[in-house]
């Protein structure tokens, strides 16, 4: 175990060796220590709890913080200078990266990560209209690409256009395998959850199709799941495997990429409700529990990161 006593907490992200931790509800952005204890590096002022929403997703570059949330009508990216030394961190004044992207007490996305291509890369759910999915102009139901400014990059597939790929649910996960392919996990609504390859330009099919279709229009997931034994969240690649956290199905999946519609189940039933997953700089995986976010079962410790090596 890595560090016990979180509250909701919904994603993790690196400063160099250090961790950084959100809490969605309490908007807080914690600094975990090596003894496990942690500390607020700061919070994020715009951030409302609101069902699912709050502050989600983290990234870190060049000594920057980026944070997606939930603010009063919107979901927002802003990003913080990072200051100070590890074990008394603090973020400087917020900058704006993208607002305006549609928000509701569910289906917020709320994932950011850079891609190999130092783009920043996004995932916005479709706040519960489904048709703005399937409208490439809409914020909403999409995986987004900008530049770390929050521009439109000139080789978007859309002109003028942030949307990367459209049709999607609410994604949560989203990683690179060394290849450069990448990867999203998604949410279903009542059948399939899914891992998807995701294309520039593709239509991954919401809310007109659900799971494997076979439909020449929609992309098909890689592999789907019943949402009872998933619901998939953060995701990361580590070496020749890609592993996916999930939520109510509480166990972590083990797909290799080089079949990946396939997978192993590790930490079922263990832990509880798992939120996110991270490669660490030591080598080892770490694993967010997400118990106390209203609809698990919390115990004495939770919520909790959890260390574990991929070859154990």
């Amino acid at each position: 175990m890595v560090a016990e006593g979180l509250q909701a907490p919904w994603s993790i992200a690196f400063h160099g060796d250090v961790p950084l931790v959100s809490e969605r509800d309490s908007g807080r952005v914690l600094e975990l220590g090596r003894d496990g204890d942690s500390r607020e590096v700061g919070t994020i002022a715009g951030a409302r709890a609101m069902g699912e929403g709050g502050l989600l997703g983290l990234a870190v570059r060049d000594d920057h913080l980026y944070a997606y949330f939930t603010a009063i009508d919107e979901n927002r990216i802003e990003r913080y200078a990072i200051e100070g030394r590890a074990g008394s961190l603090r973020l400087g004044p917020p900058e704006e990266i993208l607002g305006g992207i549609p928000a509701a007490s569910y289906h917020n996305g709320g994932r950011i990560a850079f891609g190999p291509d130092g783009m920043l890369y996004a995932t916005a759910g479709d706040a519960g209209d489904g048709d703005r999915a399937q409208d490439r102009r809409a914020l909403s139901g999409k995986i987004l690409r900008m530049t770390p400014e929050g521009r439109v990059p000139d080789d978007n597939p859309f002109r003028a256009s942030l949307t990367w790929s459209y049709g999607h649910r609410n994604p949560q996960g989203i990683a690179w395998a060394d290849d450069g392919t990448m990867y999203a996990s998604e949410f279903g609504q009542d059948t399939w959850d899914e891992l998807n390859v995701i294309e520039p330009g593709g239509n991954y099919g919401w809310p007109r199709v659900e799971g494997i279709a076979g439909e020449d229009e929609f992309i098909d997931p890689v592999q789907q799941w019943a949402p009872a034994n998933a619901s998939p969240s953060g995701i990361a690649v580590v070496g020749d495997a890609l592993y996916v956290a999930n939520l109510r199905g509480e166990r972590l999946r083990e797909v290799p990429l080089s079949d990946p519609g396939t997978s192993t189940e590790l930490l079922a039933g263990r832990h509880g409700r798992l939120r996110d997953v991270v490669p660490a700089p030591d080598g080892s995986l770490w694993v967010l529990t997400n118990n106390t976010d209203g609809r698990g079962d919390p115990g004495p410790d939770d919520d909790r990161v959890l260390g574990i090596r991929v070859d154990d």
